[in-house]
């Protein structure tokens, strides 16, 4: 295992991160003539609180069972995974391992930062994990790996054994997504980050949380790689809103809604098996399911002139054929099971 220090980019290294007058003074804040803001009040002439973000990831910490000084809260997870690239990998020269079929970001972000890409295929029709081939991928310059664990968009989770495998065979970064953890059966791998310095595990407030028009993403790794994060991020990189949202939201118990998604997944995957256009439903550990029909476009279609919308993934390696629905509540999923089996290819 190399020193994470050591897979730092230089640059990163050595940054002297943006700092504004607020982050400085430790006492009570009075007279703001710092930051150039309209000084009449409106709710939203000031640039965000670092204290009121403090107690959000205080209180997201506190669920999540991390140290706050372990969590990074950002602009969806769509920032820690661009961060992920920005800190690790030299543009033009460092690559990322990234199993397939999975989520696009990965693969968006790193083209985006000029990081090549090795696409390694799960296994065909079970979508498991290939952690040889996985592992065989990296050379001296993969800097990171990604798995997204329950798997978008084939809604598998991966044992703990296998990414622990992972963890401790990789030299780089390994990056574990688990945006879609609240509906699986299977335990996380936060408890893994005190084993293992190289793990970044990401979650999110936007699916079992409810909170996807907020826009906050979670990241959870050592204090060292979460202060690093913290020095390469823009400023203010959350809005006031959203954080007064959230901290309105984040107490609520959400256990009713995941049991009721869990258990209309499971009843939709049954139901829609007797469906003439479907072929195959894989088995989920999100909510939604991918299910393989007969005329995937079609199908597609047809939902579409009836207002429902699903995401065709026919043409996404190994789920040729397939459609990716979210379970949406009993009315919605009732309306859905009508309009499949109204279906004639």
């Amino acid at each position: 295992m190399k020193d994470i220090a050591q897979l730092v980019r230089p640059n990163i290294a050595a940054l002297q991160p943006y700092s504004t007058a607020r982050d400085e003074y430790k006492g009570e804040l009075g007279i703001l003539l710092d930051a150039n803001e309209n000084p009449y009040d409106n709710g939203m002439n000031r640039y965000p609180s670092t204290a009121l973000k403090e107690q959000l990831r205080c209180l997201v910490a506190d669920i999540k069972g991390v140290a706050p000084q372990q969590l990074f809260l950002g602009n969806g997870s769509d920032e820690a995974i661009d961060l992920c690239y920005r800190v690790f990998c030299e543009p033009g020269r460092d690559n990322a391992v990234i199993m397939a079929p999975s989520y696009g970001m990965y693969s968006v972000c790193a083209d985006i930062n000029d990081v090549g890409r090795r696409m390694v295929p799960l296994e065909p029709e079970t979508f498991a994990l290939p952690v040889d081939r996985l592992l065989a991928a990296a050379d001296s310059n993969t800097k990171l790996m990604f798995i997204c664990s329950p798997n978008n968009p084939t809604g598998n989770a991966f044992e703990t054994s296998e990414i622990e495998r992972l963890a401790a065979g990789f030299d780089g970064i390994l990056v574990v997504d688990e945006a879609y953890i609240d509906f699986c059966s299977k335990p996380g791998v936060l408890p893994l980050l005190e084993k293992y310095p190289n793990l970044i595990v990401l979650q999110t407030l936007s699916k079992a949380w409810g909170m996807a028009g907020l826009r906050i993403g979670l990241a959870m790794a050592s204090s060292y790689i979460i202060s690093i994060f913290k020095q390469v991020k823009y400023p203010y990189n959350i809005g006031t809103d959203t954080i007064s949202l959230a901290l309105e939201s984040i107490s609520r118990d959400i256990a009713p809604q995941v049991a009721e998604i869990v258990a209309e997944r499971d009843r939709l995957a049954a139901e829609l098996l007797n469906a003439g256009c479907v072929k195959k439903i894989y088995p989920s550990d999100a909510n939604f399911l991918l299910i393989q029909v007969s005329d995937p476009r079609g199908v597609y279609n047809a939902l579409l002139e009836q207002g429902v919308i699903v995401r065709d993934r026919s043409r996404v390696t190994l789920c040729e054929g397939c459609l990716r629905i979210t379970v949406g509540t009993p009315a919605e999923n009732v309306k859905l099971e009508k309009c499949i089996y109204s279906y004639e290819s």
